[in-house]
């Protein structure tokens, strides 16, 4: 509704600015500098999934008690070193997989859910070029990424996180044609490219609060040593990590 609300304003704007371009050279310009406003806007919002601009996504707890843990990107032989220090301090967390990764370490990913963690589709091949599929090309990814993982686990994933965060209107009707549930977060460090495990953990804990959701991924190995000294944190700061699902009160599973 939002978006279809600014594209009816732009479309306006648009036509008056090309009626006025025919008699005024200036106009031209005018015309020049909306279209470039509309793509820059767009761009920012589809790139920002906390918005809430083209699709309702959970991003955090709202303030309820405690912590949530989220991965991006596994199965990975990485994951398993994860899994074990989240056994250690007691902490259940949710892990966005991909496709491909669930079909090349089918018992990793067995695993993730063996010892009580929650699983979400994060699409099949988690490509660069996501933004720009069409819609039957995303909700082909999607569900790809479902088959997978209900033929390993038996599983049918509910939950979904888009890859880097992008959300367009493509990716929006996608969505609501798979009747997948969106979560994002409230807490990035950005460690798919920060190489620095001091840094992570900064951007982490500078400003924690309760009922954030936490990003991390389970296939860079400093995400061990990062979750490590996090855990320790947050029992030092008596914040309970808490298993997402129940942190955002929904099912995982259909």
């Amino acid at each position: 509704m939002k978006y279809k609300i600014l594209r009816t304003i732009f479309s306006f704007v648009l036509l008056g600015s090309v009626l006025g371009a025919l008699n005024d050279y200036w106009s031209g310009w005018f015309v020049l500098v909306v279209v470039v406003i509309y793509v820059c806007i767009i761009l920012i919002l589809s790139t920002n999934i906390r918005s809430n601009f083209f699709q309702h996504t959970l991003h955090s707890g709202g303030g309820k008690q405690g912590i949530g843990l989220s991965f991006d990107d596994g199965p990975h032989p990485n994951t398993l070193k994860i899994l074990d220090v989240l056994d250690a301090y007691e902490v259940k967390a949710l892990f966005f997989c991909i496709g491909k990764n669930i079909k090349q370490h089918p018992e990793i990913y067995r695993e993730i859910i063996k010892r009580g963690h929650v699983v979400g589709n994060h699409t099949y091949s988690h490509t660069r070029k996501f933004g720009f599929l069409s819609t039957r090309a995303i909700i082909a990814e999607i569900q790809q990424c479902d088959r997978i993982a209900t033929e390993v686990s038996g599983l049918s994933t509910r939950l979904f996180r888009p890859p880097f965060g992008v959300i367009n209107p493509k990716v929006s009707r996608a969505i609501l044609a798979t009747g997948h549930t969106t979560v994002g977060w409230s807490v990035r460090p950005y460690d798919a490219i920060t190489s620095s495990p001091g840094r992570i953990y900064d951007r982490i804990t500078r400003n924690l609060n309760q009922g954030d959701l936490i990003l991390l991924h389970d296939n860079i190995p400093q995400t061990v040593e990062v979750l490590e000294q996090l855990l320790v944190f947050l029992r030092q700061k008596n914040l309970a990590a808490i298993r997402p699902d129940h942190l955002l009160d929904i099912d995982a599973y259909t």
